[in-house]
């Protein structure tokens, strides 16, 4: 009969006398941890030379994805590098090394990179990667600690991480080496983004969903356009401004001078303060000058912060093209950017 393995629970009670020994302790720890961290970054940042590039190179002429493996918690770092590559311009997916030797190994191709994480650099689960990359010749890019494993010496370019302790006290959780393997994807990642002039839009188009996506939205893509703005002249009547505040739905009407030039709005707020007479009176009587505008170009968060403005909220603002005068292009409602994710806070 075998023993139950040791095991802790929420009932287990804590090592630590008092409460604020155990709080005090906590913290004590969690700076030791950090610091040993940082102090292992530190050192593959001084560290980083001809290989770095090397990889960068590799990866930036790939003509099909960059295929990144690793087993156990190197893994679940391969899948973090992957994605962030993905998402920055550089095509990439996670290869599962012990699902690669039964029929997985058909995702790497002649026409990728492969990047193969393992603190140890001796897993044995990646002996088929190593493997199918020598056969087909796929560059492998290996990231490892020790320069004499089987990982290193395969590599066709060699990432070595500094040899640190890891952060537990005993030595053996991946804490330092995993922060180190994420620290390098991500190195990697932004050199890339660099060299490929990875810009805000690039980025949108890959994360259109979410605040991510929300907050790169231009006020192009959210605007109402040609028939569907309100507009009056400068000269119209009041009974012809009510009408088109009524048919266009938005509270307010853009007033224009002869040359099409956007010189007033007419809000609600513009006629509970013209009540008397309102009806005898001309558009550009009424209206409030000089008006806010936005560019279609800018942010539609820009154009949030604008309505949202403390000392003169408004519910519209029109979009004017610097390059083409003040004739307004488009109008954008508050309720635009809240559908599209944007936050009102």
């Amino acid at each position: 009969m075998t023993a139950e393995p040791a095991r802790l629970s929420a009932d287990t009670p804590a090592p630590i006398g008092t409460t604020a020994e155990a709080r005090r302790r906590d913290v004590e720890i969690g700076r030791r941890v950090l610091s040993t961290e940082a102090d292992a970054l530190t050192a593959m940042a001084d560290g980083l030379g001809d290989a770095f590039a090397d990889a960068v190179e590799r990866m930036l002429a790939c003509r099909g994805r960059i295929v990144v493996s690793g087993m156990g918690k190197s893994g679940h770092v391969a899948r973090k590098i992957a994605a962030t590559l993905a998402s920055t311009g550089t095509p990439a997916q996670f290869l599962h090394p012990a699902e690669a030797s039964h029929g997985d190994l058909g995702m790497l191709t002649s026409q990728d990179v492969a990047l193969v994480l393992s603190n140890s650099g001796g897993t044995p689960e990646l002996a088929d990667v190593i493997a199918h990359c020598k056969r087909f010749g796929i560059p492998l890019i290996g990231v490892a600690s020790r320069a004499e494993s089987a990982l290193l010496q395969a590599a066709d370019i060699r990432l070595q991480l500094p040899r640190a302790p890891e952060a537990c006290p005993v030595g053996l959780a991946p804490t330092t080496s995993t922060t180190l393997t994420m620290a390098l994807g991500d190195a990697l990642a932004v050199a890339l983004m660099e060299r490929r002039e990875f810009t805000a839009e690039h980025f949108r188009m890959f994360h259109p969903g979410g605040k991510l996506g929300a907050q790169l939205i231009k006020v192009r893509d959210l605007m109402h356009a040609g028939e569907a703005m309100p507009l009056v002249g400068a000269d119209a009547s009041m009974r012809d401004v009510l009408l088109e505040m009524t048919r266009k739905g938005f509270g307010i009407a853009g007033v224009l001078d002869a040359a099409g030039a956007l010189t007033g709005v007419v809000t609600d707020g513009d006629l509970r303060r013209n009540m008397d007479g309102l009806l005898e009176r001309r558009a550009g009587d009424v209206a409030t000058h000089s008006p806010r505008v936005i560019a279609p170009g800018a942010l539609a968060s820009e154009a949030l912060n604008l309505m949202n403005d403390p000392e003169r909220p408004v519910l519209c603002i029109f979009v004017a093209d610097p390059a083409s005068g003040a004739a307004p292009v488009g109008i954008l409602h508050v309720h635009d950017c809240l559908r599209a994710g944007l936050d009102h806070g």
